[in-house]
C-alpha cells in the first residue's frame, strides 16, 4: 500500500484536531460520535461495543504517544479513518503505558471487497514509527497540513 492510497481512506469530517476526551473510553465516544454525525455510521452502541471488546484482546495503544484503535462492523459499509489529536494527552493504558496524543481509528465493514484492512493496519504503523512524522503530526492544525505530512510519512 502506498501513501497516496492510504489517504484515500480518509476524510475532513473525521479530522479532528482538538480532542476533548481525557480517557479511552471518553476518546471512542467523542470519535464515534463524529462518525455517527456524518452519518458514516448509524448504530452509535455496536460500534463502541466492538471497540471496547476489542480492546479487551490488549491494547491498540502501540505506545510512542500513539493509538490506533480499529474494528469490523456490521455498521460500517467501507473502510474509513478519522484521525484525532489531543494536546493534554490521554489516559489510555498504551504497551508503553505513557498517555496517547495521536490516535487513528480504523473502522472497516466484516469483509472489505479489497481485503485492505490489514496493510491500512500495517501502513499506519510503519509511517507513525518516524518521530520526526510524530511530531509534524502534533503541529498540523489544518486536514491539508495533515495529509500532506501523511503523504510525505
Amino acid at each position: 500500500m502506498t501513501n497516496e492510497e492510504l489517504i484515500t481512506y480518509f476524510d475532513e469530517q473525521l479530522f479532528l484536531p482538538d480532542l476533548k476526551a481525557t480517557s479511552k473510553d471518553e476518546l471512542f465516544e467523542e470519535i464515534v460520535d463524529q462518525f455517527v454525525k456524518i452519518k458514516y455510521l448509524k448504530n452509535r452502541e455496536i460500534l463502541l461495543d466492538m471497540l471496547r471488546r476489542r480492546e479487551q484482546l490488549g491494547s491498540t495503544g502501540i505506545g510512542k504517544n500513539v493509538a490506533i484503535p480499529h474494528g469490523r462492523t456490521t455498521s460500517a459499509s467501507d473502510v474509513m479513518i478519522a484521525f484525532g489529536k489531543s494536546k493534554q494527552g490521554i489516559e489510555y493504558n498504551s504497551v508503553d503505558n505513557k498517555p496517547v496524543n495521536l490516535v487513528f481509528m480504523i473502522i472497516a465493514p466484516p469483509q472489505d471487497e479489497n481485503n485492505i484492512y490489514l496493510p491500512i493496519l500495517g501502513k499506519m504503523v510503519e509511517i507513525l514509527n518516524k518521530s520526526k512524522t510524530r511530531s509534524k503530526l502534533m503541529e498540523a492544525e489544518t486536514y491539508e497540513e495533515f495529509i500532506d505530512i501523511i503523504l510525505k510519512g
